[in-house]
């Protein structure tokens, strides 16, 4: 059976992380995707961090071309005319004045989606402002209710995302109406909807200041990660008032395994009180003995992995989330459908993707 995006012609202009991780993930769901590229260097990546491209550019083609010059846009504009879906990640205003606006190709290419992830949007007062992550997560609100970071970028991979499901949904649209559209995709706002669940927990509760919302964000008694005596973590998730009860009985959480304590509004104002005395009981066990009596008690436990150790992990080794790669270990898409396969690497700049050996 063939993939499941078998035959889809993807033309990425996009560069740096967003768009190419978006693009990455057509790969591998089976699309062909034509990585143009600007002289003489290609996308910055390749210089700032070449295990990133090569992480997020496998399976694809690349081109140069020179969009400056006349030549080079006419190349480019005939590239479209061939293609299901293009992605471009400029700032509002570039593909334009490129000549490559969604207008312009869409009169020579009806069927095209054009999709423009961008960190703002389109319009507004802040689409031609530069932003990164940090900028994005600060104007949807979760840097305002949130403690330290995440590690990995979420606004730009949680857009990449979005984007996808765009593409995707605009394909069904396109079998029916038989016309492509423009996809106007917003990091920020991208972001800003996995605001919801939380501005309607705040709404419900009636939390408006800013301290009551991280509050009720941030005050999750017997829920954390916990350093061991042996210096590994584990994580606990005891959020439910059964899964409460078993873990106070588990690690002894005396004076808080009382009927004052059952219910979670009871927990809260003890939130601090709570973790702490639960980090006391971690740091006198060992990790595994110690998380081998919590999972034996059905609460919500796991080590913490380092990435290191992700390859060796039992739950992905089974499931084979995981692969092999001149770059060493990296995940397969999460989800997987029939015909799908691993991709080659990412391609030399202005070549084709280099099969692995």
């Amino acid at each position: 059976m063939p993939a499941p995006l078998h035959g889809l012609r993807v033309l990425d202009f996009s560069e740096l992380l967003p768009g190419p991780f978006l693009t990455g993930c057509l790969a591998e769901l089976g699309a062909t995707v034509l990585k143009v590229e600007r002289p003489p260097a290609g996308d910055p990546v390749r210089r700032m961090s070449p295990g990133v491209f090569g992480a997020v550019n496998r399976g694809k083609d690349s081109v140069l071309i020179d969009l400056k010059q006349p030549e080079g846009r006419a190349q480019a504009q005939a590239l479209a005319d061939d293609f299901d879906v293009l992605i471009e990640s400029f700032r509002p205003g570039v593909m334009a004045r490129l000549g490559l606006d969604y207008s312009g190709l869409a009169a020579r290419n009806p069927k095209l989606i054009y999709v423009s992830l961008s960190g703002y949007g389109q319009n507004g007062p802040y689409a031609a402002v530069p932003g990164h992550d940090l900028n994005y997560l600060s104007v949807a609100g979760l840097k305002a209710i949130s403690s330290g970071s995440a590690g990995v970028p979420v606004a730009d991979l949680c857009g990449s995302v979005y984007g996808l499901a765009g593409v995707l949904a605009a394909l069904l649209q396109r079998a029916t109406t038989g016309r492509g559209q423009h996809l106007d995709v917003a990091l920020a706002e991208c972001a800003l909807h996995w605001m919801n669940p939380r501005l309607g927990r705040f709404a419900g509760a009636g939390a408006e200041d800013l301290e009551a919302q991280r509050r009720m964000a941030l005050a999750r008694p017997g829920y954390g990660a916990f350093a061991c005596r042996d210096g590994r973590s584990i994580s606990i998730g005891a959020l439910e008032d059964h899964f409460w009860a078993r873990l106070a009985n588990s690690l002894m959480l005396a004076p808080f395994d009382t009927a004052d304590h059952a219910r979670m509004a009871q927990r809260v104002p003890q939130t601090e009180a709570i973790n702490a005395l639960i980090a006391t009981r971690c740091a006198e066990e060992e990790s595994e003995p110690l998380l081998q009596r919590l999972l034996a008690a059905d609460i919500p436990a796991a080590p913490v992995v380092s990435p290191a150790e992700l390859p060796q992990f039992p739950q992905f080794v089974v499931r084979g989330a995981m692969m092999p790669t001149v770059l060493g270990p990296l995940a397969r898409f999460p989800v997987r459908l029939q015909g799908m396969e691993d991709l080659a690497e990412a391609p030399a700049l202005g070549g084709k993707a280099e099969k692995q050996a």
